[in-house]
């Protein structure tokens, strides 16, 4: 494997670190120091951007490999090099992910030798977005960044901070013993769930009173679906079943699409069997009509609203809690507006699972929003996780749970 990544006796972990555009491209060159202090192999490419900042003859020296720039090199492309580089790496890495790299990976561009070997990899990417704020917040780059999510890259998002055009926002790279940290806890979950299988509810449900109105709630489900991607980046085998939402399917994950409580039910029913793991993330109507009118029921001048009889939905995280087929772990969710700690305390004696994340929704404060703030009861224990995106909790959740099932 002349010129590539050499395979070391400890199996050595595989950086394939990409050094993009961006006045932040000079502290790629202390992310390879420690990357390499951290006892992993890094090997770089350095984009015509790149170049413009940091000098091939710094990264080799920092890296102790060989620096690729371009994609005819006649060398490393007799030996297909954009291929081999990305498919011996165990996690490819942009630092800095200018919005130009952006724009080109959302777009499935294969125009340099970085771009074309993004295109060609197998393997998971993590990108640490820096540039201006104001080109940070346009609607084509978080556009383009929902679209990497949704692929599965993981996007390790800007900080507030100053920045070289003395402007002051959020598009600053983070630092790179963060990037180190992110990588290190990445691979530490990678395939640490490899032959589980999970079962993930998410979203609301919507429960009809007539063909055109229903009752439902404002869950909107990017929680449960960062915690089935998250799971699956861990290797498990996931089934996500999932209320009406605005988000697009996982890629690699069977999903199943249900309206009602009693849909969701009935299909977790039948699909938590023969899972390692359960997490309840959905947000399934308690109540429903108890009849729904074949039609719909229109309004009447000088008449009282319409009378709404409800009955009360199964319980499907008591269901799975307490089935026969019980999963080894299962992990139920509590939105409260009040007494959080207490009201999640007593969810978690009455459904019997084995853990309860809870979050306070009052103030219009998680559903629908990027991040959260939970804590993790269990037991005979409270854990303040403090507040997360919903993506970064999602991956500290799933590392609780290996170390769990390893443990178990």
């Amino acid at each position: 494997m002349r010129g590539f990544f050499c395979y070391s006796a400890d199996n050595m972990k595989r950086i394939l670190l990409i050094i993009s555009g961006g006045i932040a491209a000079y502290k790629s060159l202390e992310l390879i120091r420690l990357i390499r202090k951290a006892h992993m192999d890094v090997r770089c490419i350095l984009t015509k951007g790149g170049e413009q900042f940091v000098k091939p003859l710094s990264v080799a020296a920092l890296s102790e490999n060989h620096v690729y720039t371009d994609l005819w090199s006649l060398k490393d492309e007799t030996e297909m090099g954009h291929i081999r580089l990305s498919r011996e790496a165990d996690l490819i890495v942009i630092v800095p992910a200018s919005a130009n790299i952006i724009a080109r990976m959302s777009h499935g561009l294969a125009e340099d030798l970085a771009s074309t070997t993004l295109l060609a990899a197998n393997k998971p990417v993590m990108i640490a977005p820096s540039m201006n704020h104001m080109m940070w917040k346009n609607a084509a780059t978080q556009k383009n960044i929902q679209t990497l999510k949704e692929r599965g890259v993981h996007i390790l998002e800007p900080t507030e901070g100053a920045m070289a055009c003395h402007e002051t926002g959020i598009g600053r790279m983070q630092e790179p013993e963060d990037i180190l940290k992110a990588i290190q806890n990445f691979l530490n979950a990678q395939q640490s769930l490899v032959g589980l299988k999970a079962l993930v509810t998410s979203g609301p449900t919507y429960e009809p009173i007539d063909p055109v109105r229903f009752i439902g709630n404002r869950s909107s489900g990017k929680q449960g679906h960062a915690i089935a991607c998250a799971l699956r980046d861990a290797g498990a085998d996931v089934t996500l079943i999932t209320g009406p939402v605005a988000l697009p399917d996982p890629e690699q994950i069977n999903t199943l699409h249900v309206e009602t409580a009693e849909e969701m039910y009935n299909a977790a029913a039948k699909h938590h069997k023969g899972c390692d793991l359960a997490v309840c993330a959905a947000a399934p109507s308690d109540w429903k009509p108890s009849h729904q009118s074949p039609e719909k029921i229109k309004k009447q001048e000088g008449h009282a609203a319409p009378h709404i009889e409800f009955e009360e939905n199964k319980d499907i995280l008591k269901m799975i809690s307490n089935s026969e087929d019980r999963p080894k772990l299962v992990i139920g969710f509590a939105a409260e507006t009040e007494n959080l700690i207490e009201h999640a305390k007593a969810k978690l004696e009455k459904k019997g699972c084995d853990w309860i994340l809870a979050n306070d929704v009052s103030g219009d404060q998680v559903f629908g929003k990027d991040e959260t703030h939970i804590h993790l009861i269990e037991k005979d224990n409270v854990t303040d996780l403090n507040v997360y995106t919903k993506e970064a909790l999602a991956e500290v959740l799933v590392n609780r749970i290996a170390k769990h099932l390893k443990s178990a």
